[in-house]
């Protein structure tokens, strides 16, 4: 019988930012094989993964990134874009290289596919990067730029560490992940932004060198088998996934599995990377997106990369009043009593304060 890991064994690290990691199991042949991601990769002794930050040693699955960041910045909670999640505060964003998918797209990609590790900042372990959130006035601290779940042990360590000082964390994710992992990687995350990129296999196949379903089942299990507040993103990218029946097809499909108030934002693409042959998407289209969400029965729609502040901010979707304004990340009125609307006393979902940090 193969030897199977599932938790990460613990480990005091070794140099380079190595250390051993979870989710894998040996395989015929001297090889090992990924269970973290439905990539499944199979490695020989010193094969790297698809993300190139996983890697066959000694017959081990280690982590080649933790405690190594690409940067270190506070943002505000809206820039993830998470809007119902105590709106007007700051995390501490980091992340660190690699990813595993091969967005053509990507607008991340000198952090996403770098293979330039010695790049990395130096160390930083969970617990420096806990208290520097807290020193820095920050509610919590965001994994974020890539994915954190190839790098779930780092993030997983360092969220725990956030929870003994009383700080929020916060998944930036694209959901591509298995089964197995997601229930030890989410259950120490309090809320995610969950990139839903496009909503056809063939969108997924060839702009993403991946799969659609996957990321559809853990919005299923974020929903019904979690307590992890999510909001998702969509990457409005011209003639890629921008039909309108892609558009009626995924906001259905929102209302049908994950129900009417998980914030959707319908972001704007700028050519980068390996796809610059099409022009930036028309703020049009992010209107008539959000439109169509509005119109299947979404109750919280946004439009994201682009100064729209009336898309941006939050309404009341029982008597229509503005409950906080938005422009870019700046909030102003905030017409909310804790979680209700100020005016009819509608419960608005989400986590919020009694007042924001950067309310007027």
């Amino acid at each position: 019988m193969s030897h199977v890991v599932t938790f990460p064994p613990a480990d005091p690290g070794r140099p380079g930012g190595l250390m051993a990691g979870g989710w894998w199991h040996e395989q015929e042949g001297g090889r090992i094989v990924c269970d973290l991601c439905p990539r499944a990769c199979s490695l020989k002794q010193g094969d790297r993964g698809f993300c190139f930050v996983r890697q066959n040693v000694g017959g081990e699955m280690v982590l080649t990134t933790y405690g190594r960041s690409s940067g270190f910045c506070v943002d505000p909670i809206e820039k993830k874009p998470l809007n119902h999640f105590y709106p007007g505060t700051s995390v501490l964003s980091f992340g660190t290289a690699g990813c595993n998918l091969g967005c053509k797209f990507c607008q991340n990609w000198s952090i996403s596919r770098s293979r330039e590790l010695d790049n990395l900042s130096a160390r930083a372990s969970p617990d420096d990067i806990a208290e520097a959130a807290k020193a820095l006035g920050c509610r919590g601290v965001a994994f974020t730029y890539n994915d954190p779940v190839l790098w779930a042990e780092y993030a997983s360590d360092t969220a725990r560490a956030c929870h003994e000082r009383g700080l929020k964390t916060v998944a930036v994710t694209a959901g591509y992940i298995t089964p197995l992992a997601r229930g030890p990687f989410f259950e120490v995350m309090d809320a995610s932004n969950v990139d839903l990129k496009g909503f056809t296999e063939d969108f997924y196949r060839h702009l993403m060198l991946s799969h659609l379903e996957p990321v559809l089942d853990t919005l299923r299990w974020l929903k019904h088998e979690s307590d992890v507040w999510f909001e998702i993103t969509n990457l409005v990218i011209p003639a890629a996934n921008d039909s309108r029946d892609e558009i009626i097809r995924m906001c259905a499909w929102i209302l049908a599995n994950v129900g009417d108030e998980v914030p959707v934002h319908f972001t704007a693409f700028h050519p980068d990377f390996r796809l610059r042959d099409r022009p930036p998407t028309p703020p049009e289209t992010l209107v008539m997106a959000r439109e169509i969400a509005l119109e299947t029965g979404l109750k919280y729609v946004y439009t994201g990369n682009v100064h729209d502040p009336r898309r941006q901010s939050t309404y009341c979707p029982c008597c229509g009043a503005l409950l906080i304004e938005r422009d870019w990340y700046e909030l102003g009125a905030y017409n909310l009593a804790e979680n209700c609307c100020r005016f009819c006393g509608h419960v608005i979902a989400g986590h919020f304060d009694r007042a924001p940090e950067t309310a007027d």
